[in-house]
């Protein structure tokens, strides 16, 4: 990929970072008095190439387990702020910082969990083949809404036709979705459904 894409990350992350530090702050806040510390979600995630790295986001579930030690279903763990930062898409705001380390791009297949790697076909594993974004083509087009397997094709596709302007059309289509709160969660579900291969 164009050496400008990751001119574009940082020249973004970095100014995104430092005129939104009031509003991470304030974030933050707000997830300190409604849930307590930790503040900041910390999760492996497969990058690129399927190289694992720290992936930071703003917490929106509590750590509730049931009588075995099992965390509860979403819908029980999402509190009202967590509603929140999830529409409004705060809670990604920290993985600026993973696109300033190199960890991932402002566009790209969002970072899944690393035990879906030996569950995607060989075509649907090509989507690692950039870094992970802060959003994509696959979130332009539906987000936690549309199928798993429309996702996945979605993160192939736009693997197979990056460009430039492609990504400056999704940053700008981005920002349209998230101020209209699209696709938020899959039907029925708090979140999205494991994806099961």
């Amino acid at each position: 990929m164009s050496r400008w894409k990751r001119v574009l990350d940082v020249a973004v992350a970095g100014t995104a970072l430092a005129l939104g530090a009031p509003v991470i702050a304030g974030a933050a806040a707000l997830v300190w008095f409604d849930m307590g510390r930790p503040i900041f979600f910390r999760q492996v995630r497969p990058g690129l190439h399927g190289v694992p790295f720290e992936m930071v986001k703003l917490r929106t579930m509590r750590d509730a387990v049931d009588r075995d030690g099992r965390p509860l279903p979403d819908a029980e763990r999402l509190t009202k702020v967590g509603r929140f930062l999830r529409a409004s898409s705060l809670d990604e705001l920290p993985e600026l910082w993973n696109i300033l380390r190199g960890e991932m791009s402002l566009v790209g297949p969002r970072p899944l969990l690393v035990r879906y790697l030996p569950r995607y076909s060989p075509e649907q594993a090509r989507r690692h083949d950039v870094k992970p974004g802060l959003t994509g083509w696959a979130q332009i087009r539906g987000r936690n809404a549309a199928s798993w397997a429309q996702k996945l094709e979605d993160d192939v596709w736009y693997v197979d036709h990056w460009s430039l302007a492609l990504d400056l059309q999704i940053l700008a289509r981005t920002v349209i979705a998230v101020l209209r709160r699209e696709g938020i969660s899959a039907v029925g579900d708090a979140t999205m459904p494991e994806f099961m291969g």
